[in-house]
């Protein structure tokens, strides 16, 4: 069988996508809208806000299918910019990855992409532009997509609850339009000024004492890192970026959640009637409550046990006796000390790169998707990847198509997660097995930080 390269590959998807709703099985694909649209997101007496989201909403529609099933959408661009959708989490077909410029072209308005793929895995992931990310997530081009377990939990009821920031201009009540910023790019990127859930301010949901809830939470946002912690509840982690935990981890004190990552949680209500638990989030100022569960009721008179471990998900343990060694070292940033890189086969100064908007590196050159890949890698082969943080800022690293095991100090292997946040200063080993064929992008989702040079790909043949 004849292997297109990229350029034969996107040629042939834009020929395809030229034939529009004529294609065979177009019937099955359901629209997935992305356009622009005003929306109460403010408080009601600042009026509307203009949003871009998907089916004119932020956050879009919750996609929900079972384990195994197919998840087949046309996305329609109704915006005035070129967009993708990149499934975040999921083991998909690379083709389906939605990375434009390196696994599709962009879709350019008034055209559509049609995505169809298989989900292996149960668990909580979500969907999100992923051209000019920094700006198309940050007006609201984001979603959750829930991967059901066959089999029901023992549960009452579950929330999905998207986290994010908006960075909003008080004098309009508007989207602050200041994408690409030069402090966003070198410092600790974009940082919203107003706190939501699902698109809320002050979201209240109802609750019964001794009810047992699972929380599937969402971080949505282009650079928060969300420091939180539980009141009136007892809790559990049972997954993390939808792996399951193999043993449930019981929540005490604060948990963090960098950009991009998920977490699932058994928590069972002990607030009296009449009382509320929360959903704490640890501002520096002073802590509020992200999500109220206002108690009404009581579900019943007695505690259940602790809740046992979700099924897991199947994958291929890694080889560690034959595992190749990969090295990323993260460089620059505001008060860095990075005097210049390679940018485009070329030595840059430092003040050169800022003039190109580019103001971090890894392994010394400034990273992209038009340069050569981190490596190339042999299917079923295990990679150790040493990362190390050499600026003076946080990074989620996320990787695209695969999870890996965070190596512990003593040599042990973590849950699988396909991001992980380094903070200052800090080294991570992650070990994963590259059984994905295809093109897989590895970026900060600090968003402003993978738009200005924290972006590097792998090659799986």
């Amino acid at each position: 069988m004849t292997r297109l390269n990229r350029r034969e590959f996107i040629a042939a998807g834009s020929a395809l996508a030229a034939l529009g709703p004529s294609r065979a099985g177009a019937s099955a694909f359901e629209m997935l809208e992305a356009r622009v649209a005003d929306i109460h997101l403010l408080p009601e007496q600042y009026g509307r806000t203009s949003i871009w989201g998907f089916s004119g909403s932020a956050p879009g529609p919750e996609i929900r299918v079972t384990q195994g099933a197919r998840v087949q959408r046309r996305l329609v661009n109704a915006l005035p910019s070129p967009t993708s959708t990149h499934w975040h989490g999921i083991r998909i077909d690379n083709a389906m990855d939605g990375v434009a410029g390196l696994t599709q072209a962009a879709v350019i308005p008034g055209e559509d992409f049609d995505y169809d793929f298989a989900v292996p895995d149960a668990g909580t992931y979500w969907y999100h532009a992923h051209n000019r990310s920094f700006e198309q997530v940050a007006r609201g081009l984001h979603g959750a997509l829930i991967i059901e377990e066959p089999d029901p939990l023992d549960i009452d009821r579950e929330e999905v609850l998207i986290l994010d920031d908006w960075l909003i201009n008080p004098e309009t009540g508007q989207i602050a339009d200041s994408f690409g910023a030069m402090r966003d790019l070198s410092h600790a990127g974009r940082l919203g000024n107003y706190i939501t859930t699902n698109g809320r301010y002050n979201l209240a949901l109802p609750a019964q004492r001794n009810a047992r809830l699972r929380l599937r939470l969402i971080n949505a946002s282009n650079a928060r890192i969300f420091p939180l912690s539980l009141e009136g509840f007892e809790g559990w982690i049972v997954a993390q970026d939808g792996m399951p935990l193999a043993t449930p981890q019981a929540v005490e004190g604060t948990f963090l959640m960098a950009p991009a990552q998920r977490l699932d949680l058994i928590v069972d209500v002990i607030t009296e009637v009449g009382g509320a638990a929360h959903l704490v989030h640890l501002d520096r100022d002073e802590p509020f409550s992200q999500v109220a569960f206002e108690v009404t009721g009581e579900a019943s008179r007695a505690r259940r046990a602790p809740p046992a471990p979700l099924p897991p998900n199947a994958h291929q343990m890694p080889n560690l006796a034959e595992a190749r060694q990969l090295d990323l070292v993260m460089e620059g940033g505001a008060m860095g000390g990075m005097r210049g890189a390679m940018m485009g086969g070329q030595s840059r100064s430092m003040m050169e790169l800022a003039q190109a908007g580019k103001f971090w590196a890894f392994n010394g050159a400034v990273g992209g998707m038009d340069g050569p890949p981190l490596a190339e890698l042999s299917l079923g082969e295990t990679v150790r990847l040493r990362m190390r943080n050499d600026t003076a800022f946080a990074h989620g690293m996320h990787l695209h198509g695969m999870h890996f095991h965070e190596v512990a100090p003593d040599g042990n292997l973590g849950a699988m997660r396909d991001a992980t946040l380094m903070q200052r200063g800090e080294a991570r080993e992650v070990v994963f097995v590259a059984d994905n064929p295809g093109k897989w992008l590895l970026h900060c989702h600090m968003l402003s930080h993978a738009a200005s040079g924290m972006m590097t790909w792998i090659d799986v043949a």
